[in-house]
């Protein structure tokens, strides 16, 4: 099947071949040369790094940015010599507070990259088996660099879907490795286990772009394309008076295989297709005519409001009560992978109309199907049937009902104890019980709830809360009509081209990659603000997944999403939805092309060379403002490793732990000159690796301050550091009193902001600074000279 998407624009490369660039600044020159990819020379096999190869890096990030540890409790629960109070002890095994931390971390970043790795495996193995081992890696005539991030770690150019085993093969014993390390008795170092969490991270990094590869091309979605086409977004999208299929997930086979069916069935216009979570974009990637329902946090309040006939779920971020809480609407479940079988029986080898007769008969619960054509089949006939069946039936207490379930309510407070986001929802029932439904209006259309429902669990009335909000919003949240770009995929080598000086010199002020969860502090409209923020400032900004949908579900002062009123392409003012989860790899692999094609840095067994480039040279930062799984921990550890900094809301320090850097600590800041083989004092840029932010001002502040480097010109100083005072002051009403540390002289300092500047450093007994040529963690080539 066709999908119906933009094709990529075509471009003329021949004016950036072959073209040696210099760049004279003051005594600085860059001789970065352009058109590194084609020139590549091709390599013999590179040796796969082991768990402790780039250990040594790990060590000198560490070094620079502490481990910051913040406990969820002084427990160790996880073996029989316990549990062990470790307060100011060790554990019965040996092991300190600080080493059981990071132990928990890296078990988190473990199950992070095994949900990765586990969906490329799938997805992988699925389409080996309906394409054939020999199906082409085909991007595209604008992308040479297919895989950079398994051409720099693996040392390998996957031609055919089958070479992306090898790399499965890898990764998966990798982290065999790693868990082991946090078994009772084994590595007992902070230091050694942020090591490994770090390359949890890289294996991660490496899944995610071998399950986004995979689909991209034997599903023929959008390939690099920066005018990919605008999906519909919202709960008002869907047309409740057809038959409607919900799927919500991250593995988008079976919801292909619906897309399929319809269309092999002449069905498209009507049923509806819908998706929460990944599996939304990934589905409207392969098909535009599905619709995106939003993020995560829409799942219970969705299947809560009786709008979709049957529930496919597949892995990944899925409520693990969706089986529960479907049937209480008469809502047919349907699970399609191996990692969440909801205790149901496996039918996938029975006949399909049996099937459909089990499921409406009620004779089961719901249907375990593993084969995702069989899954469209199934799904689309039951749908058929049993949505007039649904039709009449009564899925939300009417609003009168609400009123009188509110005056139940005992006041104990404990909806708001309970609450991850302390929301008011004991005032708001008890303004329902006096008729006033405002406040649970409030809640459901600004998302201040995200419905976890965890309020209901301690509500001594069993009200049933999430159903009062979404009922309350109900009517409003039928004109939640938005639009989203669909998913477009890597950058292409010709964009790298284009902007890879100004982002490096500092021209372009950043690269802001909006990613993660829903997990917001104060609605996704928090997240679609900052975008906001510096798309308006010429920054290009990246989203993906959950947090590319909160993008979409927010309007201007003109009534536009912000996808609508900003292109796609890889340029100052961009905003580039790159797709699902397993789409941050383009992110983490277009900061690897510009070391590549901008500096001719080679792929294949050059990590740390290209890991340093990064962090010294490109000014790219992430954002996880609703990060909550373990998914999150282990993208944000693999961006941080290539010297990516990423920021993370409130509820991020739940993680355990962050990488701060201590700016005060001037020997935290040396950096070797590779031009002069000098040892230089550097600025704390970028500050931080792993910063959590109270609030979106704070957030917004330290991003900009982030996107900072050692190697901005004296024209990309003034322009990061101008954004960086201009949103210190507008968010807080001053100049940053940090703002000395990041002028190393006077060229530096925005023309705007001189005389405030000048009087700080006139305080502060300001002397400049020797700038740095050639900037680099790294030992020097030739360590004599040194």
């Amino acid at each position: 099947m066709a999908p119906k998407s933009t094709k990529p624009k075509d471009f003329k490369e021949d004016f950036w071949k072959s073209k040696d660039i210099k760049i004279s600044i003051g005594e600085i020159v860059q001789d970065e040369v352009e058109g590194g990819a084609e020139d590549s020379v091709e390599m013999g096999p590179t040796p796969k790094p082991h768990v402790t190869d780039l250990r040594e890096w790990d060590m000198k990030l560490m070094e620079r940015y502490e481990p910051f540890y913040s406990p969820f409790c002084d427990m160790c629960c996880l073996c029989t010599y316990g549990k062990c109070d470790l307060l100011g002890k060790k554990g019965a095994c040996g092991i300190d507070a600080e080493a059981q931390q990071a132990r928990m971390v890296l078990l988190a970043c473990l199950i992070g990259t095994a949900a990765h790795a586990g969906h490329a495996r799938h997805l992988v193995d699925y389409l080996i088996e309906k394409f054939g081992a020999d199906y082409p890696m085909d991007l595209g005539s604008n992308i040479d660099i297919e895989a950079p991030i398994i051409r720099t770690v693996v040392g390998i150019r996957p031609k055919t879907l089958s070479d992306l085993k090898e790399v499965l093969d890898y990764a998966e014993e990798q982290m065999s490795h790693l868990l082991s390390a946090c078994h009772t008795g084994q590595e007992g170092k902070n230091l050694d286990f942020e090591s490994k969490s770090l390359h949890a991270g890289l294996m991660d990094d490496l899944t995610r772009e071998v399950g986004d590869l995979a689909q991209i091309v034997a599903l023929n979605m959008p390939k690099g394309d920066g005018d990919a086409p605008l999906v519909e977004l919202g709960f008002g999208t869907i047309d409740s008076q057809k038959p409607v299929i919900l799927c919500i997930g991250h593995n988008v086979a079976p919801g292909a295989g619906i897309m399929d069916y319809l269309e092999d069935s002449g069905l498209e216009e009507d049923l509806e297709v819908c998706g929460i979570c990944c599996a939304a974009i990934d589905i409207t990637r392969y098909n535009t005519n599905a619709k995106v329902v939003g993020p995560l946090s829409k799942q219970l309040r969705f299947i809560r409001s009786g709008v979709a006939d049957v529930v496919v779920v597949d892995e990944q971020c899925v409520r693990t009560d969706v089986l529960e809480e479907a049937l209480k609407n008469n809502s047919v479940v349907i699970a399609t992978t191996d990692k969440m079988c909801l205790g149901l029986p496996d039918m996938t080898d029975e006949d399909s109309d049996k099937i459909v007769s089990d499921l409406l008969n009620r004779n089961v619960k719901g249907a375990l199907i593993l084969d995702p054509e069989k899954v469209g089949e199934v799904s689309v006939k039951a749908a058929m049937k049993l949505a007039p069946e649904r039709s009449i039936q009564k899925k939300l207490p009417d609003r009168d009902e609400i009123v009188e379930m509110a005056k139940e309510c005992t006041e104990c407070g404990w909806c708001q104890r309970v609450c991850p986001n302390s929301v008011p929802m004991m005032d708001a029932v008890v303004s329902a019980g006096k008729g006033d439904l405002s406040m649970l209006e409030k809640m459901c259309i600004d998302e201040l709830c995200y419905t976890c429902g965890r309020c209901e669990q301690e509500c001594e009335r069993d009200l049933p809360l999430v159903s009062m909000v979404t009922k309350a919003g109900e009517r409003l949240v039928k004109d939640e009509k938005y639009n989203i770009r669909s998913g477009r995929g890597p950058v292409q080598d010709v964009e790298i081209r284009r902007v890879g000086a100004p982002i490096v010199l500092g021209d372009i002020p950043g690269v802001i990659a909006i990613v993660g969860c829903s997990n917001y502090p104060q609605g996704g409209k928090e997240v679609a603000l900052m975008a906001q923020e510096f798309l308006e400032r010429n920054y290009i900004v990246l989203a993906t997944g959950c947090g590319a949908m909160s993008i979409g579900e927010y309007k201007d002062e003109d009534g536009k999403t912000l996808y609508e009123k900003y292109g796609g392409e890889f340029d100052s003012k961009g905003l580039l939805n790159m797709g699902s989860c397993v789409s941050n790899a383009h992110i983490s692999g277009a900061t690897i092309k510009i070391a590549n094609i901008f500096a001719k840095k080679p792929l294949e067994g050059n990590y740390e060379e290209i890991a340093d480039y990064i962090l010294n040279r490109v000014g790219a930062c992430g954002i996880a403002w609703g990060a909550y799984s373990q998914k999150a921990a282990a993208i944000a550890t693999g961006v941080n490793r290539w010297g990516i900094p990423v920021v993370i809301g409130p509820h991020g320090s739940k993680y355990r732990r962050l990488f701060l850097g201590r700016a005060d600590k001037k020997d935290k800041w040396k950096l070797n000159d590779l031009r002069t083989n000098e040892v230089v004092d550097g600025e704390p840029a970028p500050e931080h690796l792993l910063y959590a932010a109270e609030n979106r001002e704070e957030a917004t502040v330290m991003v900009a301050k982030l996107c900072l480097r050692p190697n901005d010109t004296a024209k990309g100083r003034q322009i990061k550091l101008n954004h960086y005072l201009d949103l210190h002051k507008k968010y807080f009403g001053t100049i940053p009193e940090d703002i000395d540390k990041f002028i190393r002289n006077d060229k530096d300092i925005p023309i705007t902001y001189k005389k405030d500047v000048q009087a700080i450093l006139e305080e502060k007994g300001w002397e400049p600074k020797k700038i740095v040529q050639e900037p680099s963690l790294l030992e020097f080539k030739d360590k004599k000279k040194a």
